[in-house]
C-alpha cells in the first residue's frame, strides 16, 4: 500500500447520509474547501465519503452538444438535475446506490497525476480485497465518462475517477456503482446523447454508450453489497492502517471558506446551464 496511506494521521468526513438530498455541487465546493486547507497545511489529508440522490454531473463538453436543453430535458423526465462541474470529464450518473470517494492529500511534493490516480486504484484494491486480483485499471469504450483509469472486472466498468489540482492540494475522486443496475444508469446516459446530439457531427467525439460494459458492483460480486457496508469498509481498513481516525467534520472557522467556493461554483453553474 502507498506510504501515504501509513505515515499520514487521515481525516475522515462522512457525508454518505448527510449530502444525499444536497446539489453536487455542495461537494465540488467541499472538496475545492479541502484542497485549499490541506495544501495550505491547515488540515491533515482527507478522506471523504459523499451520496448524492438523482442527478447527472455533466461535463464542460457536454454543455457544448448541440442540443444540450432537449438532452436535459430528458435527464430531468427521468427524474435526474444536471448540473455541471468545474473540472474534466463527462456525463457521470449519481445516486442513492452510488459512492464517491474524495483523497485529498497535500502536494509537497512532485505527485504526478499518473501517480495520484493510483493512489485510488491501490485504495479501491485494499477495500475489496475478494476483487484485488480482478480490478483493472484502463478505459471501458463504450461506458460513459471513459478515462484510462476506469476501473473494471472481466470488462464491466464499475468506478471512474477523475482529478483535480488547486491551492497546492490535490482531490483524487472516484464514484463507484455499488447498488443497482450499471447498465441502466448508463442507459439513462445513453438517451441524453442521443437526444443531445441528433446524429450531427461535432469537433469533440462524444461516447457511444453501449450499457452493456457497465454494471454495479452488486452485480459483479453478485451478492448484497450496500453503500453502507462499504462506507464501513473504508472506515476499518483506515483504522487497521493507522490505529486512529478522525472523525471531523468542517470546523466554525473553516465554514467561511467553505461558504466562499459554493458561491464561486453556484455562480459558475448558474451561468453555464443559462448560456
Amino acid at each position: 500500500m502507498d506510504r501515504l496511506f501509513n505515515e499520514k494521521d487521515w481525516r475522515f468526513i462522512d457525508q454518505s447520509f448527510s449530502a444525499r438530498n444536497r446539489s453536487p455541487l455542495e461537494s465540488f465546493g467541499m472538496d475545492d474547501t479541502l484542497c485549499h486547507l490541506v495544501g495550505h497545511e491547515k488540515s491533515n489529508p482527507v478522506i471523504r465519503t459523499w451520496v448524492h440522490d438523482d442527478a447527472v454531473v455533466l461535463g464542460i463538453q457536454d454543455h457544448r452538444l448541440p442540443f444540450i436543453e432537449e438532452g436535459m430535458s430528458v435527464l430531468r423526465n427521468a427524474g435526474y438535475e444536471p448540473i455541471v462541474r468545474n473540472s474534466g470529464g463527462l456525463a457521470v450518473v449519481l445516486d442513492s446506490g452510488v459512492l464517491n470517494i474524495s483523497l485529498v492529500f497535500a502536494e509537497k511534493e512532485s505527485v504526478s497525476i499518473d501517480v495520484a490516480f493510483m493512489r485510488m486504484v491501490n485504495f479501491i484494491k485494499a477495500i475489496f480485497p475478494e476483487l484485488e486480483a480482478r480490478i483493472e485499471a484502463y478505459e471501458i469504450v463504450g461506458s460513459y465518462c471513459p478515462g484510462t483509469y476506469d476501473l473494471s472486472v472481466d470488462g464491466r466498468k464499475f468506478a471512474g475517477i477523475s482529478q483535480r489540482r488547486m491551492q497546492n492540494g490535490i482531490a483524487v475522486q472516484i464514484y463507484l456503482c455499488i447498488e443497482g443496475s450499471g447498465s441502466e444508469r448508463a442507459e439513462l446516459i445513453r438517451q441524453f446523447y442521443e437526444v443531445s446530439l441528433k446524429n450531427e457531427k461535432t469537433k469533440f467525439v462524444y461516447p457511444r454508450i453501449t450499457p452493456h460494459v457497465m454494471a454495479s458492483l452488486q452485480e459483479i460480486m453478485s451478492k448484497k453489497i450496500t453503500v453502507t457496508e462499504v462506507n464501513s469498509r473504508i472506515q476499518q481498513r483506515l483504522l487497521e492502517w493507522n490505529g486512529d481516525l478522525q472523525f471531523m467534520p468542517l470546523q466554525q472557522e473553516e465554514l467561511e471558506l467553505y461558504s466562499h467556493y459554493l458561491t464561486r461554483i453556484f455562480k459558475r453553474n448558474e451561468s453555464l446551464l443559462s448560456i
